[in-house]
């Protein structure tokens, strides 16, 4: 249960209503960070745009790099609800999800390339309070992803950095988005959006 009690559809009003309807119909149910995060309009709005801005703008990393290194920051910050839902976005992209158990010996695990295993130190690195990232370590990921592909990680453990964070701190937890039901809920609609 939310530290912050979720703004139920009946009170959230008509556009977030529909907003509820929306994610319910995309993830079979809906994200408590939308319900909680609707107590405040204006900063749900915010937040939302901006993931929304976000999602367009990733353009430079392999989806799976992008997904490798959110999901890392979410376990190693506990945050179970970004791990639930990374799981289960990981899943719908038919990603492998099963080398995930492997995530903490991701230095010497053979699940994971040179490419992989220098991003995963990056966001250990930045997750870290304080944030202990070397100059060595941002060099040697410009060689292999390029000025553009380096902001783009940066910026992405950090947003993950904020969403864990923020999730932890409100008491959002996870709510089987990673179960087979929300998965297959959710589906359809993934395909559409990638046929489309």
């Amino acid at each position: 249960m939310p530290r912050i009690p979720a703004v139920p559809a009946r009170e959230a009003g008509p556009i977030w209503r529909l907003a509820y309807r929306m994610a319910r119909s995309r993830f079979g149910e809906v994200p408590q960070p939308l319900s909680v995060g609707r107590n405040h309009k204006g900063v749900l709005r915010a937040s939302m745009l901006h993931e929304l801005i976000v999602e367009r703008s990733l353009t430079v990393l392999p989806h799976g790099l992008r997904d490798l290194v959110v999901y890392r920051v979410a376990t190693v910050l506990g945050c179970s609800w970004c791990v639930d839902f990374g799981t289960m976005k990981m899943r719908l992209v038919g990603l492998d999800t099963g080398r995930l158990a492997e995530l903490d010996d991701y230095a010497t695990s053979d699940a994971f390339d040179e490419t992989e295993r220098l991003a995963l130190a990056y966001a250990d690195a930045m997750t870290a309070t304080p944030v202990t990232v070397t100059d060595e370590q941002v060099a040697e990921l410009q060689r292999r992803l390029g000025r553009a592909g380096v902001v783009e990680l940066t910026y992405l453990i950090a947003l993950e950095n904020l969403r864990a964070r923020n999730n932890s701190a409100l008491g959002i937890v996870d709510q089987g988005f990673s179960s087979s039901c929300a998965v297959a809920a959710a589906r359809p609609r993934a395909q559409a959006s990638a046929a489309g």
